[in-house]
């Protein structure tokens, strides 16, 4: 298969892209590279798929996989998505690309816009100009607010969102819904529910804690700790969205007759916050300094997937228990941490 990727300097963009590559597949990879965290992060994730030094606007061919080519690119740039999609054929397209981060939409609020909503709707819009058939696209489980019924179904109520960037992730599902119903495009969105793993962004929960452990710094708890999340580890999610792309035929439509659905893709199993960060203070050999506070301004008290939808459509079942999860991120933590203070 030929794939669109967008996003590919990111999290899951990159682990998602080393996956379809080692299966055989092309990938063509795009991203802005914006500089909302560390760019010195997103440039090594590009390093371990063999793209060295993009250039804005220029495709890069990776040093590692022939069949792979990224070029740093703006999903809002309408004329290079028109003149990729004119020279390229994509069997599928996967839109990982956004600004992501519920704390920073409260201060940055025309990111999200421009980014998720502008950035998206000009993909959508290139996809129907040059008869694109698929698109996987990312959504969150930020969408489902603080929801008291649990698990979280896709069936779900998610008018309520509390933060801009999920207000643009339920714009995200409407849009991709409305370009399913008007062009016949097959649209599937993920709600992804807090996903870690190596090569985290560093703005989440597990790499703020690692570091401010490593560092002997505090760590702020937010409402006291009685929160809970369904981490989700990142092998499960790759090879969630592997079999979405990859397998042909399966075709559920939440509304008949319009070729879109919504899919959770989590672990199943929420962990309380405070069980989360004693997991890490084990696995980095000390314990972590605390700063109980308040609730925060956008965040949910509670998130859990229930996953028996993908389950049933793709055999998507999640294997990596927090346990082995956590020692795998830390692992890999450390050893970027070393290389990168030598």
């Amino acid at each position: 298969m030929n794939i669109l990727i967008t996003g590919t300097a990111g999290f899951i963009g990159n682990s998602l892209a080393n996956r379809l590559l080692e299966q055989g597949h092309s990938v063509y990879g795009i991203d802005s590279i914006n500089d909302y965290y560390d760019v010195s992060l997103k440039l090594d994730r590009l390093r371990t798929s063999g793209i060295v030094h993009p250039e804005p606007g220029k495709a890069t061919r990776s040093e590692k996989y022939e069949q792979y080519t990224f070029c740093q690119t703006d999903l809002c740039d309408t004329a290079a998505l028109n003149e990729l999609f004119a020279s390229e054929r994509f069997d599928c397209v996967v839109n990982l690309a956004a600004q992501a981060g519920v704390r920073y939409s409260l201060t940055h609020p025309e990111s999200y816009i421009q980014s998720n909503i502008a950035g998206f709707a000009n993909l959508l819009e290139t996809c129907k100009r040059h008869h694109q058939e698929k698109i996987v696209y990312a959504s969150s489980s930020s969408v489902y607010g603080n929801n008291a019924n649990v698990p979280f179904k896709e069936t779900d109520r998610v008018d309520h969102p509390v933060s801009l960037y999920a207000a643009s992730k339920k714009s995200n599902e409407l849009m991709a819904y409305t370009y399913s119903q008007l062009y016949q495009i097959k649209t599937i969105g993920l709600r992804f529910f807090t996903v870690y793993g190596p090569w985290g962004r560093p703005d989440m929960a597990p790499m703020l804690f690692a570091r401010s452990i490593q560092e002997n710094k505090t760590i702020r708890v937010f409402n006291n700790g009685k929160l809970s999340r369904d981490f989700t580890y990142i092998d499960d999610i790759v090879t969630g969205i592997e079999k979405i792309v990859t397998t042909p035929g399966i075709r559920r439509e939440d509304v008949p007759g319009v070729p879109a659905t919504i899919y959770n893709i989590g672990h199943g199993s929420p962990v309380r916050l405070m069980d989360f960060i004693h997991e890490l203070e084990k696995n980095m050999g000390k314990e972590a300094r605390k700063e109980f506070v308040g609730m925060q301004a956008g965040d949910v008290y509670q998130t859990w997937a229930d996953t028996s939808r993908l389950q049933a459509d793709y055999g998507y079942t999640p294997g990596i228990s927090l346990e082995t999860g956590i020692t795998r991120f830390i692992e890999w933590f450390k050893n970027y941490h070393h290389e990168n203070t030598k």
